[in-house]
């Protein structure tokens, strides 16, 4: 006969190698880290305690207790600390591959339950969402959660589980688990509101839905995940048959890199300026959209101020026809201006255009080479490279600006 004795201690992250076997000293050892990261007087911190725990009586589950939403500050605490909470609490509960434990007291308004409007938010569907109801022996004599455990009042696809854990006194008194456990099972079992469903309360239960759930979640995404690395697998073997006969000094690989990342630049500049890059600046415009807005909105504008006195265009109209004819006598009931005189007064009218088309030139040039400096940022690992590239992509703009002026 074979006795094989297991002893249950939990480890903590900050203290590798120390083994807490009384969890006494494990309640004690979490304040005080508490205390550390946060301070005396009621600090917070997104720094996570880490704590493992050996034992034949518990799941294998990782579980993570987040804070309630504080709505008013006290101690150390910011002005804003109701956000950082709820920016905290969405950092976990936003991933797909975790489960959400809405915990709400029995003896609050379910409407008005801040872990469910947050499940709600990551989760509308509700299929990562389960309800755990607290303190259900300490509502007002006469009432009960009847329907909210029966999933009526708010429904959820996975439901509500009620649980009653060890008030501070029992805490203060030293009452174990396993006499919590009884306590909580003759609780349901004996009260008549909720003993009809006692085998879907409890702690254990809820034990045994979230080991089921695990269970069913590793069955479900064991094919894919396995899937996914066999690809892996399969691409990196690749790699290393590719690079088996590697030679750094291979010229014919150098030309390859090289034509590589000027093809990138090439596929980076297109990009800024179609508009259809991956990264997306929310902070000013550029590339594409500045240029638009140059020819759409600048130039226009710059149209707009250019001074216009009718009267001396009139005069000036009425000189050239009188100058087109000469010593003839101008009939006054002629209909159309004469062509050489409607030129000259065109000619001289586009001439005004020049400045502002010229400004636009200039201001499209520099954001042109503005987008190629963003471009060749990615070349900065290699400083020749990046400054040739820029050097030929900007003397090519300026002298297309060049010809582009001369034509204006």
């Amino acid at each position: 006969l074979f006795l094989i004795f297991f002893t249950e201690y939990a480890e903590f992250l900050h203290c590798k190698g120390k083994k807490f076997t009384d969890f006494d000293e494990v309640r004690q050892e979490i304040e005080v880290e508490t205390d550390r990261i946060t301070g005396m007087n009621k600090g917070i911190s997104s720094i996570p305690i880490n704590l493992r725990i050996y034992s034949p009586h518990v799941l294998s589950l990782t579980l993570i207790d987040l804070p309630g939403i504080t709505k008013v500050p006290v101690g150390d605490q910011p002005a804003d600390i109701e956000q950082q909470i709820r920016d905290m609490i969405m950092q976990f509960i936003a991933r797909e591959n975790c489960l959400i434990l809405a915990v709400t007291p029995a003896n609050t308004d379910l409407a008005n339950s801040d872990a469910l409007k947050l499940a709600k938010e990551v989760d509308p569907q509700g299929l990562r969402t389960i309800g755990v109801i607290t303190k259900l022996d300490l509502m007002d004599e006469g009432t009960d959660a009847r329907e909210i455990l029966e999933n009526k009042l708010l429904p959820l696809r996975r439901g509500y589980i009620g649980v009653v854990n060890r008030s501070q006194k029992d805490i203060d008194g030293k009452k174990d688990i396993k006499a919590a456990l009884l306590a909580e099972r003759k609780f349901f079992l004996s009260h008549p509101s909720y003993r009809h469903m006692a085998d879907r309360m409890g702690t254990p239960y809820l034990q045994k839905v979230l080991n089921q759930q695990l269970t069913n979640h590793i069955r479900d995404t064991l094919p894919a995940f396995r899937s996914k690395l066999q690809s892996q697998l399969l691409s990196i073997e690749h790699e290393v048959e590719v690079y088996k006969n590697f030679r750094p000094e291979d010229p014919t690989r150098k030309t390859k890199a090289l034509l590589q990342m000027v093809q990138q630049f090439s596929v980076d500049f297109e990009k800024r300026i179609e508009g259809s890059g991956d990264q997306v600046d929310t902070l000013e415009l550029s590339g594409g959209a500045k240029i638009n807005r140059i020819f759409h909105e600048r130039f226009p504008f710059e149209l707009v101020k250019m001074e216009f006195n009718e009267k001396e265009l009139r005069r000036e109209i009425s000189y050239a026809i009188k100058n087109i004819h000469g010593i003839r006598q101008v009939l006054p009931t002629g209909l159309f201006t004469p062509d050489m005189a409607f030129e000259a007064i065109v000619k001289k009218q586009i001439v005004k255009l020049k400045g502002p088309c010229l400004k636009s030139v200039d201001l499209v040039m520099q954001e042109l080479i503005n987008t190629v400096k963003k471009c060749t940022k990615k070349l900065a690992t290699y400083p020749r490279l990046c400054e040739e590239t820029e050097r030929i992509v900007a003397g090519y703009i300026r002298e297309r600006e060049e010809k582009t002026k001369d034509q204006v």
